[in-house]
């Protein structure tokens, strides 16, 4: 089998959540960060034919490029991989599931959605070049009864610079925080929706792929 680009890239992405990764056998591909205040699952057009770890998933896709258009065989052993190409071959063993901090099976959902917004591709991009040249950790999402705002900036340093975009429109107060650092999206639109438990749904519109995201716990609602 081989891998579409748009799997390598979603890939890349969750190798930035978590450096390992658990595949199960079908369409579907899932993980979770080590400290599990990001989960992100997608659905993918290839089908994988059975459950097997990557301890090192950057280390993997990494060997993927060593090939134009690398072949994934999995006929030859339950332990190992056979990465093909022409007559250049790679075997890459799998890790112990044991070793890798993989999702709890059960499905998630948010306990409550109390804020939902649109955030473009370009909004993400602004606010995480404005989060790198001002050296802001936070973006938060503020409402004024009116608007609601993202808003780059410290929450600890009331004097530091910030950047704001409006994204939608509430009647409701609030101000949920996120470190930015777990904004650790693929880039695109997304529909967003928060709920004041601490918990929000990141639903990318052109990609099958959703990241659920924490909150930090000085949020608040109301």
């Amino acid at each position: 089998m081989k891998l579409s680009e748009t799997t390598v890239n979603l890939l890349k992405n969750f190798s930035s959540i978590n450096q390992s990764i658990l595949f199960k056998a079908g369409t579907r591909l899932r993980t979770i960060s080590v400290m599990k205040n990001i989960l992100v699952e997608a659905n993918i057009t290839e089908e994988l034919p059975k459950d097997f770890g990557i301890y090192d998933l950057n280390q993997f896709l990494n060997g993927l490029s060593l090939h134009g258009s690398p072949d994934l065989d999995f006929e030859k052993a339950d332990d190992y991989v056979v990465i093909k190409e022409g007559r250049m071959r790679s075997k890459y063993f799998f890790a112990d599931p044991n070793v890798i901090v993989a999702p709890p099976e059960k499905e998630i959902s948010l306990p409550s959605e109390d804020v939902c917004f649109e955030l473009t591709s370009q909004q993400l991009d602004k606010l995480k070049k404005a989060s790198s040249v001002y050296q802001l950790p936070d973006i938060s999402a503020i409402g004024d009864g009116k608007e609601v705002k993202l808003v780059a900036r410290d929450k600890k340093n009331d004097t530091s610079n910030d950047f704001s975009i409006v994204v939608g429109e509430t009647d409701a107060e609030f101000v949920f925080n996120f470190k930015e650092e777990n904004l650790k999206i693929v880039p695109g639109n997304y529909d967003v929706v928060v709920s004041a438990k601490l918990l929000s749904r990141f639903r990318n519109k052109n990609l099958d792929v959703t990241y659920y995201i924490a909150l930090e716990p000085d949020s608040s609602f109301g």
